[in-house]
Order: C-alpha cells, then sequence, then structure tokens
C-alpha cells in the first residue's frame, strides 16, 4: 500500500491461488493419513477399553504370552532409525546425489524388512504355544477347570492309543506251524517299538494317570475341600505352562515345582503305608471270615477293592510326580508337546494383538512395496515429491508402532 501524488491511498492488491499451498498428491497423502488416524485410534481405544477395564490379575501379563520386551524394544529401534533413512533419501534427492539417495532408500527397505522378519518370529512364538484366535477357541482356556482337564486328557489319550495300537500291529507277528515267526531275528527287532516310542508311550501314561486323571479325581472327591478341589486344578495347569514363564530366566536343574511335590510325595507315602496296613488287614479278615454270611464277606470284598483302588491311584501319582519332579519350566515346553493352557483373558488379548500388530505389518508391507517402487526409479529432485509422500506415510506407520510398543509390550 502507498501513496500517490494526490495523497490518496493505493489498494492493496491481492493474488489468488485456486487451490491449497502444497501439491496435489500430498494433499491427497494426509486426507488418507488422517483417516488411517481415526482408524488405529479405535482400534488403540478399544485395547485400551478392554486391557485397562479388566480386573486385576485377569489381563495377560507379557511373560503369559511370550512376549519378549527386549526384542520389542529392538523392532522399535528398526522402524525409527528407517525413518531416519528416509529423510536421509529426501535431502539426497534434493540435493541431487541420485546413487546416495537410492543407497538409504535401500537401507530404508532393508530396516522395515528386519523389522517384519522379527515380527513374523514373534508370531511363530505365539502359535508355538497355542496363542492365537480361533473360533470357537485357540488351545487358550479362561479357567482352570474339570472342562481343561478333559480337554488335556484327550489329546494325551489319542497319542496314547496310537502307539499302543502300533505297539499291538508290531507284537502280533504271524507265526509257522512250530510257534516260530515267519520273520526273522532282525525283522522282529524292527517290528518293535523305537526307543524314543517307548519313552513316549510311557511318558503319555503317566501325565494321563499320574497327572491328568489325578487331579480330575481330587477335584471330583466329595471328600475333599472346595479350597482344594480349585487348587489341584489350577496347578494342573501350571505343571502344563509353568509358573509365570518369562524370558530371560535363569536356567536351573531343580524343579521350579520340587518343593511342593516332594512335600506331597511324602504325605502320599504316608498314606500309602496306612492303605497297606489297611490292606493287610482286610485280606486276613477275608480268609477269617471265609466261612461267614455273604453279606459280611461282601462288605469286606467291596472294603478290600476300595482301598486297592486307592493303592493303585496313589501309585499312578508318584509315577506322575517323578515325571514332574524332572520339569524345569512345564511340560509343553520341556516336553514339546502342544497341549491347552490356561489364560484368564487370553482369547480377547490374542484377538487383539493379532488385530493391532496385524493392520500395522500390513501397512509396514505397503509401504515396503512402494520403496521397492522407488529402487525402480532415478531419485533426482523430480521425485522428492514422490519420496516426501511416502517419507509421511512412513512416518506415519512408525508412530502407531510407538504406541503399540508400550501397550503390548509394557504394560
Amino acid at each position: 500500500m502507498g501513496h500517490d501524488e494526490s495523497g490518496h491511498h493505493d489498494h492493496l492488491k491481492l493474488e489468488y491461488h485456486p487451490a491449497l499451498p502444497m501439491s496435489n498428491g500430498k494433499l491427497i497423502v494426509w486426507l488418507f493419513l488422517s483417516t488411517e488416524i481415526m482408524f488405529f485410534a479405535g482400534l488403540i481405544g478399544t485395547y485400551v477399553v478392554l486391557r485397562f477395564g479388566a480386573p486385576t490379575g485377569t489381563w495377560p501379563t507379557p511373560a503369559d504370552v511370550h512376549l519378549s520386551e527386549p526384542i520389542g524394544a529392538f523392532n522399535t529401534f528398526v522402524l525409527i532409525c528407517s525413518s531416519v533413512t528416509v529423510v536421509l533419501c529426501l535431502e539426497a534427492c534434493r540435493a541431487r546425489q541420485a546413487k546416495m539417495a537410492k543407497c538409504w532408500l535401500f537401507l530404508t527397505l532393508l530396516l522395515g524388512s528386519v523389522f517384519l522378519g522379527v515380527k513374523l518370529y514373534e508370531y511363530n512364538q505365539k502359535f508355538a504355544h497355542g496363542i492365537y484366535p480361533r473360533k470357537p477357541r485357540s488351545l487358550i482356556h479362561e479357567r482352570a477347570n474339570l472342562e481343561y482337564a478333559a480337554a488335556l486328557r484327550f489329546p494325551l489319550k489319542a497319542k496314547r492309543d496310537k502307539l499302543d495300537k502300533k505297539k499291538a500291529e508290531l507284537g502280533g507277528l504271524p507265526t509257522t506251524e512250530n510257534g516260530e515267526s515267519q520273520e526273522s531275528n532282525e525283522k522282529q527287532v524292527e517290528g518293535r517299538l523305537e526307543e524314543s516310542e517307548e519313552q513316549d508311550l510311557k511318558k503319555y501314561n503317566q501325565l494321563l494317570s499320574g497327572v491328568v486323571e489325578w487331579a480330575e479325581y481330587v477335584a471330583t472327591d466329595p471328600a475333599t475341600p472346595e479350597a482344594e478341589r480349585r487348587d489341584v486344578l489350577v496347578q494342573l495347569a501350571k505343571y502344563v505352562s509353568g509358573p509365570g514363564h518369562g524370558h530371560g530366566h535363569a536356567e536351573t536343574d531343580v524343579s521350579p515345582f520340587a518343593g511342593q511335590l516332594d512335600q506331597e510325595r511324602a504325605e502320599l507315602e504316608a498314606e500309602q503305608a496306612r492303605l497297606e496296613d489297611e490292606q493287610r488287614r482286610l485280606l486276613v479278615a477275608r480268609q477269617n471270615n471265609a466261612d461267614s454270611e455273604a453279606a459280611q464277606k461282601a462288605d469286606i470284598q467291596s472294603d478290600l477293592a476300595i482301598v486297592e483302588s486307592r493303592l493303585k491311584r496313589i501309585s499312578h501319582r508318584m509315577d506322575g510326580i517323578g515325571l514332574l519332579r524332572e520339569l524345569k519350566h512345564g511340560i509343553n515346553e520341556d516336553h514339546h508337546m502342544h497341549l491347552p493352557i490356561v489364560l484368564p483373558s487370553g482369547n480377547m488379548w490374542a484377538s487383539t494383538y493379532f488385530l493391532l500388530t496385524g493392520f500395522h505389518a500390513i501397512h509396514v508391507v505397503v509401504g515396503l512395496i512402494v520403496f521397492a517402487i522407488g529402487m525402480c526409479m532415478r531419485l533426482g529432485p523430480e521425485k522428492a515429491g514422490f519420496i516426501e509422500n511416502t517419507g509421511l506415510y512412513w512416518h506415519f506407520v512408525d508412530l502407531v508402532w510407538i504406541f503399540l510398543f508400550p501397550l503390548l509390550y509394557l504394560f
């Protein structure tokens, strides 16, 4: 604005721009990111409500679901470094350093691939431990109850029966008229179960009779106190998954269940001695009352059957304690099994975890595809807009992970 010779003011001249002061590409990226912000805000907000709204002790800890904080921190560092390299790629483009720009872009692509590789490793750990969403349920049970004990019994029984059937088939070789096997001695040796299979068969029998069926017996015995019924099933779940298994724990030759099992063994030995005395007394009574009335003999025989049944159960339990006494972590990990586990709110955790990290991983894959396309271009100033817009998207992906890491790995 100025003055003319007559002292009048000049009018302010404005220049009209028919668009926002940014390129169309950047505008589209910002509009797209605004929808993505709302999308992830809804997902993260849902997780926050579920996680912090759950009663204390009813949401899995990172150790319970085999999440490693150091691995998550490493992946976070990798993604942050990739955001730095994409900025360096943009600066190299603007400086007309095409080769340097391509090097930075390749490094970004490499770091993003490392992030995905680590995430696939973590997914594999979840699936290996039966932690994944599945309808009607995965291997996760919400409570240690009789339904959970039955879920343990069925797969163990199937494995045992399979080996029993194989053993019976191998042992039933056809014979000649003089009773000798038609097969050679060498073939007879081949017809037996392998040593590892024999050990597995013994292990399945110990787990079934001495661990799972014992817990069911105690939990359904009317003479067992209510608290003990519940505790025996909770302890059964700990035998399977281990007592608060975490990463980086110290290796030891002492079972984490040693103290409790030794105490239980001492109590069972005392009970076994008492029942053996009772068995001897009943045998003598049966012999002395051989000529007594049928009703009296039936009572003695019934009492003797009960005592012998209890002795048999105790014998199986002692075998089970021997197996459990060798555990370092849990049955699933030490014996490489895939048995159901108890994890309060575990199915909800698995659903939200795979939903959040799965959508984030898809966004990472899309970014890597765009970077791969960029590797086929000559990265000069004319491509700076392309790199800048791609970098905006990549920064958003990085920012989402910054929120996911503490929520999933630290709380």
